[in-house]
């Protein structure tokens, strides 16, 4: 996150004496990334974080694969995923490598009897249904329908929602998430051609401080385990931090996106990435403008990457039959390209208000149990 955020009280000079209005002295915890070379954050405690009362049950949530290796192009129908009132075992992982998981969830419930952290991957959760607040040790985001919300690995969150009506779709990455490179000058600010600035991007406003103790359960998500640690404190104890790490959001409806006279790559549609994926979002846009152009996007080949869309809203002119909420696979090693008939569809056309998020993982995804439940097997055939 190549932003400085300060809120609540910090001291004057980092590992110096900060006193509660008692003289005792808060607890200051460092919460960095690559050791201590990535981004970082400082921090100020009421209680110390390190007080583990106990480490009540460990039990494993990795997915179950059921094609490993495969050639095959799918649609998976995101909305058949059944809605379950808990948070975490509403989340359902369709496809997996060892860079990445990309995860369905429709929870019903606010989280409540527990705090989560994952300390492997920084999680990038994008609202396709719902609204509420995310609650962080650092402070709050409200959240709405088309926000990611980005929440780096480390952070203790709870999720809050305004309704039973969520569907979520859940990028886990075991790479720091950032802003494309490209887009940022040498100072880490954003450019003048990026598709967004940091305008756009929403920091916590609104930090709890709670200053209980007691016994408050945090479910700890490492190497596909959970482990259910009870904590003699608050996570949400904290008085002030600064620095660069902690979470954001930022909402797809603020992607300004890029076109020209003929079509446009790929790329240019991208939002976030890691050195073993990006992130695009596909907004509504103008089409190319050349007075022969195709606005359809030409076959392509995935030779180098796995291509997965997750279909939001708004009528996706290079596919037939596609809703809400479904998912295309487009494995590495074959082409693909518009279905039958979207070509010539396309000519003519003004503008398009499709909204996507697309995924391209530079290793081969692997497909889950919970994929195929939701699968479309004859999807393949679809370009006959």
């Amino acid at each position: 996150m190549p932003l400085y955020h300060k809120l609540g009280n910090i001291p004057p000079k980092r590992h110096t004496q900060f006193r509660k209005p008692d003289g005792s002295l808060y607890s200051e915890q460092l919460f960095g990334t690559i050791g201590f070379d990535g981004m970082y954050t400082n921090s100020y405690h009421e209680q110390r974080p390190t007080q583990v009362k106990e480490i009540k049950k460990q039990y494993n949530l990795a997915p179950k694969i059921a094609k490993a290796n495969h050639i095959q192009s799918y649609r998976f129908r995101g909305f058949e995923v059944t809605p379950e009132n808990d948070y975490l075992e509403s989340r359902k992982t369709v496809l997996t490598n060892s860079d990445c998981s990309i995860i369905l969830a429709a929870p019903k419930q606010s989280t409540k009897d527990y705090f989560y952290k994952n300390t492997d991957a920084d999680e990038l959760i994008f609202v396709h249904k719902g609204s509420g607040k995310l609650r962080t040790h650092l402070g709050n985001l409200d959240f709405k329908y088309g926000d990611y919300l980005l929440v780096p690995r480390g952070i203790i969150y709870k999720m809050d929602f305004d309704t039973e009506d969520n569907r979520l779709f859940i990028v886990e990455s075991r790479r720091p998430i950032y802003t494309p490179k490209r887009y940022r000058n040498w100072f880490g600010q954003l450019l003048e051609h990026a598709p967004y600035c940091e305008r756009d991007l929403r920091r916590p406003e609104e930090l709890e401080t709670h200053n209980e103790t007691g016994d408050f359960l945090i479910k700890v998500k490492k190497q596909d385990d959970i482990f259910e640690m009870v904590y003699a404190s608050h996570p949400f104890d904290v008085v002030g931090y600064d620095g660069y790490n902690y979470p954001y959001a930022f909402s797809i409806h603020d992607f300004e996106p890029i076109t020209g006279r003929i079509h446009q790559p790929p790329p240019v549609h991208q939002t976030f990435e890691t050195d073993a994926f990006v992130v695009c979002s596909f907004v509504p846009r103008l089409y190319d403008y050349h007075p022969l152009s195709i606005p359809a996007p030409y076959n392509h080949s995935n030779i180098d990457s796995d291509e997965v869309l997750y279909y939001v809203d708004g009528d996706f002119m290079s596919r037939n039959d596609v809703d809400a909420g479904h998912i295309s696979l487009h494995p590495a090693g074959i082409p693909h390209g518009p279905h039958p008939g979207a070509a010539e569809r396309s000519i003519g056309k003004t503008k398009t208000d499709e909204l996507a998020v697309m995924v391209d993982t530079f290793k081969p995804l692997q497909i889950t149990e919970e994929a195929l439940k939701i699968a479309d097997e004859d999807y393949f055939k679809s370009w006959l």
